[in-house]
């Protein structure tokens, strides 16, 4: 079946509008109307090249809510008209370590992604959320429990959210513990509000002076102004997980000092370029760690969403047309957001 979709040809030309074949759905498949998408720097770095790899034509999106239209003849978990989301995760191998143990992003032969991995659907490669309509397996669907009015916040919550959410629990972020979330952006926002919920003391560092009320608002208990040296220097040695969100390349070492024994700095926004090298001795001296840590499994992801929904916490959003999405992007690169960008997808019909 054909919909209507933006995505592009080239990563040195615009989004356009583009007509795109979805599967009929199979036996296990869930079909989605799309209500709303997410915009996530994964979709500016793939769209303009910034990542090798760009499969054309190229539509975006995995921060993606809506409703289900149909279902396949052994699908149980869904129906016509409930609400659901997807997030990165469209497919995977299901069968390794990582699957087996509701890890389907580390998947070892490789999970399939919402959009830019091969598949077997036309045209070889998966399409995202930019677009009417999507049919996906039943396994990777999850329910939202939010209102219906919530949803441009809620989508948000299929990437940023999990992204945030997945290393504070891994971490073990909650009462008791110092808890430090780097960049207030698109994650960073959705991190200080989790680790907040979580019950952890909450440090948000941030370049500007000018987003100091704005970090409390999102529940920072406190907020560091990282080209301060004075600031920072109050912090030495005191956090149990520092959470980089940043995703430009960056010093760590500034903020790898300020971790307690046996603290953990997480990084979770990827760089165009590399970090430099970080100094090796401040991990030595108190058997410090930097870590990574992607995205969420399903499971975990479904855990996230009904976290969020018994606390009511959405993503902070500025809703769009589609048709402005490279505007959207050219302001996501200078900064220009609070902090997600959202598609109403209802404007592709026009």
């Amino acid at each position: 079946m054909t919909v209507k979709a933006f995505g592009t040809y080239a990563t040195d030309k615009p989004l356009e509008p583009l007509e795109i074949t979805r599967r009929v759905p199979g036996e296990h498949d869930v079909q989605i109307e799309i209500a709303y998408c997410g915009v996530c720097h994964s979709d500016l770095h793939t769209a303009r090249g910034e990542w090798a790899g760009t499969l054309f034509p190229a539509v975006l999106g995995h921060e993606i809510v809506g409703r289900v239209s149909a279902v396949g003849g052994r699908v149980t978990g869904f129906k016509p008209g409930d609400l659901v989301g997807v997030g990165c995760i469209v497919d995977s191998c299901g069968s390794c370590s990582a699957c087996k143990a509701d890890l389907e992003q580390y998947c070892e032969p490789g999970m399939t992604g919402t959009y830019n991995s091969p598949c077997p659907d036309a045209p070889g490669h998966t399409l995202g959320g930019y677009s009417q309509r999507i049919v996906v397996k039943d396994h990777y669907v999850l329910k939202i429990r939010h209102p219906e009015s919530q949803l441009p916040g809620v989508a948000p919550l299929l990437c940023a959210g999990i992204t945030t959410y997945s290393p504070l629990r891994h971490w073990g972020a909650g009462p008791g513990k110092k808890v430090g979330v780097v960049g207030i952006g698109g994650l960073g926002h959705m991190g200080i509000k989790l680790a907040h919920a979580m019950g952890a003391h909450t440090v948000a560092f941030t370049t500007s002076e000018s987003k100091r009320q704005a970090a409390r608002d999102l529940g920072a208990d406190e907020v560091v102004v990282s080209r301060n040296a004075e600031e920072l220097d109050a912090h030495l040695a005191s956090f149990d997980l520092i959470l980089n969100t940043v995703a430009a390349s960056h010093d760590l070492n500034a903020y790898l000092r300020l971790l307690k024994l046996d603290g953990a700095m997480v990084l979770v926004g990827v760089p165009e370029h590399p970090h430099p090298s970080p100094d090796v001795s401040a991990l030595i001296q108190k058997r410090r760690s930097l870590a990574g840590s992607l995205i969420g499994g399903i499971a975990e992801t479904q855990e996230m969403l009904d976290f969020c929904a018994d606390r009511n916490i959405v993503a902070d959003v500025e809703l769009i047309p589609i048709q402005q999405i490279d505007h959207a992007y050219d302001r996501m690169q200078k900064g220009d957001v609070r902090y997600r960008f959202v598609i109403d997808n209802a404007t592709l019909a026009r």
